[in-house]
């Protein structure tokens, strides 16, 4: 299979990647941190092709990225008050939250445990695409299981080349570093991986709840 790279820009290019998604592709894309590799969350023999494609250890959870914010309730159960809090202050954004997941959710997603993390980028493209499927994107960074993280398309390109149908090149993503990571199923949060958000302000937000 030969990766097709065409520009997030270009007229029609979201339609088309919104396309290699429903049919059960794999699509890379920009995003407010590094480049994501993402399927269809709700088409189970998608996610498969994406632990695949990336060597992903079948045990490692895959996390969701979101259209809108609201979105949660649908992949999630049980959220605590402070999870909306955290909403407000950090999305659209580079904090991803640990939540109970819904049992609306494919196993293979979760990799069969209680607990999905989910986020609501700060760019249009994979927004986009989760809109148009009307369905989360089943997403993690655009790379080979334990290797460097991609901020670039060619970055992409020299891990995954053949191992997905469709990349978007975005130019350079921004935030060059992923995400953080906070579970909110344990008492008190805890946070996961320190990443592009900046730990200050969530940190006061926790102390005070």
């Amino acid at each position: 299979m030969k990766t097709h790279v065409v520009s997030a820009d270009r007229p029609g290019a979201l339609a088309q990647a919104a396309a290699v998604l429903r049919a059960g592709g794999l699509v890379a894309f920009p995003t407010d941190t590094v480049y994501g590799v993402g399927a269809h969350a709700l088409l189970p023999d998608a996610v498969a092709r994406l632990y695949t494609a990336k060597v992903r250890p079948e045990g490692k959870a895959i996390p969701l990225l979101l259209a809108d914010a609201a979105d949660i309730e649908r992949v999630s159960r049980d959220l605590p008050p402070l999870a909306w809090r955290l909403i407000a202050a950090f999305w659209p954004g580079a904090l991803t939250l640990v939540v109970p997941r819904s049992a609306w959710l494919p196993d293979i997603v979760t990799a069969g445990g209680p607990t999905v993390a989910v986020r609501l980028p700060d760019h249009p493209t994979p927004r986009a695409l989760a809109r148009a499927l009307g369905a989360p994107l089943a997403a993690t960074s655009a790379n080979l299981s334990g290797q460097a993280e991609a901020t670039t398309a060619a970055e992409v390109v020299a891990q995954l080349e053949g191992r997905i149908a469709l990349l978007l090149d975005g130019g350079v993503c921004a935030g060059g570093v992923a995400s953080t990571v906070l579970d909110l199923t344990v008492h008190p949060p805890a946070i996961l991986r320190a990443g592009a958000l900046d730990l200050a302000p969530l940190q006061r937000l926790l102390a005070a709840d």
